[in-house]
């Protein structure tokens, strides 16, 4: 079989880095990287490879993130294309810096562009099996879960919750801006209540829609209504329609301003508003009243939340200071990176 290599090299807000080969009759992407040359480790071969196509000389890989078995049979092998089948690995090249990136110098005779992208939208560059190695080795890497095994794209074991209900990031600006830690100004309306939901190990709550969207996952909260008397109202009612959970103690951690009000038909400048809270109870999954379907309930740390959040840098720092809030008002602690986890269907005791 054929050995290769290759890397999921990513920007600061999250956006997988994808090649343009020239050598390629299908028009197709790439994630960097190539073929193991005889006598070579994969590993060894990765960091060649970067620093062949990209520039990058001393580009650290962090561990495998998975390992891919391709069969001579599969429907994306072209017919009469010599493939004995494939091995990949698929390493984790990291975060690159904006001054990594702006180092990139491509070999012209071999890649023509290079491109940093959303998950949903790299999988439309790459072959079918390409993506959906990409998304499982990614997904790897977000959920520090164990290394993915697969054979032919899909998973040999059991499927992480991140792959199972399809979860991508997407970087919203609007989302990620500076938090604002002084009160809302009276002449600003609070539009929106979202909430860095504790549990008592220290994870946080995440929502995810499994529609056809592909919107990421989100905090509990949402759209401050008429009838709800303050914005701590309005998160109590949606943390309860989406995710079932019974919150106490919120604390109001700043607000993000948006300008324009867009999403509420160009009402001008509005608040959005970001709390922590501490989650009580977590009751058996149930139909939101919204979308009509249940939304899977995701467990992670909150620096692990962040990241798919896609709210970039100030999404970090808001997260460290929910997680210091958490310590100092509830004495939870700290969670190192875990695998994130899914809330079972029938809810969870809380202790």
């Amino acid at each position: 079989m054929w050995l290769g290599a290759a890397a999921i090299v990513t920007d600061q807000v999250g956006r997988v880095l994808l090649v343009h080969p020239t050598y390629r009759e299908d028009d197709r992407w790439l994630l960097p990287g190539g073929v193991v040359e005889p006598g070579e480790h994969p590993h060894v071969a990765c960091r060649r490879e970067i620093t062949e196509e990209l520039g990058l000389p001393d580009l650290p890989l962090a561990g495998v993130l998975a390992v891919h078995s391709l069969s001579p049979h599969h429907p994306d092998i072209k017919p009469g294309m010599p493939c004995p089948g494939e091995i990949r690995y698929v390493f984790d090249g990291g975060t690159l810096t904006p001054a990594q990136a702006k180092a990139i110098r491509l070999p012209r005779e071999e890649l023509s562009e290079f491109a940093f992208l959303e998950s949903r939208d790299a999988v439309q560059r790459l072959r079918p099996v390409d993506g959906q190695i990409m998304l499982a080795a990614y997904r790897a890497r977000l959920g520090n879960t164990a290394t993915a095994h697969l054979a032919d794209g899909r998973h040999i074991r059991d499927v992480p919750p991140l792959d199972r209900h399809d979860v991508h990031v997407r970087y919203r600006p609007l989302w990620d801006s500076p938090l604002n830690r002084a009160p809302v100004p009276e002449r600003l309306p609070v539009q929106q209540a979202w909430a860095w939901c504790f549990v008592s190990d220290g994870r946080i709550v995440l929502v995810a829609d499994p529609g056809p969207r592909g919107a990421p996952p989100t905090l509990p909260g949402g759209t401050v209504e008429k009838t709800d008397r303050t914005p701590e109202d309005a998160l109590y009612r949606e943390a309860a329609e989406e995710a079932q959970l019974t919150l106490t103690d919120p604390v109001r951690l700043g607000w993000v301003l948006d300008q324009a009000g867009e999403v509420y038909g160009g009402v001008g400048a509005n608040a959005w508003l970001r709390l922590a809270a501490r989650v009580t109870f977590i009751g058996p999954a149930a139909v939101d009243p919204d979308t009509g379907h249940p939304f899977p309930r995701l467990l992670a740390p909150p620096a692990q939340a962040a990241a798919l959040l896609g709210w970039g840098p100030p999404g970090a720092r808001q997260a460290r200071l929910a997680a210091e809030t958490a310590q100092e008002r509830w004495s939870l602690p700290t969670p190192r990176p875990t695998a994130i986890e899914e809330v079972p269907v029938e809810g969870m005791r809380l202790s």
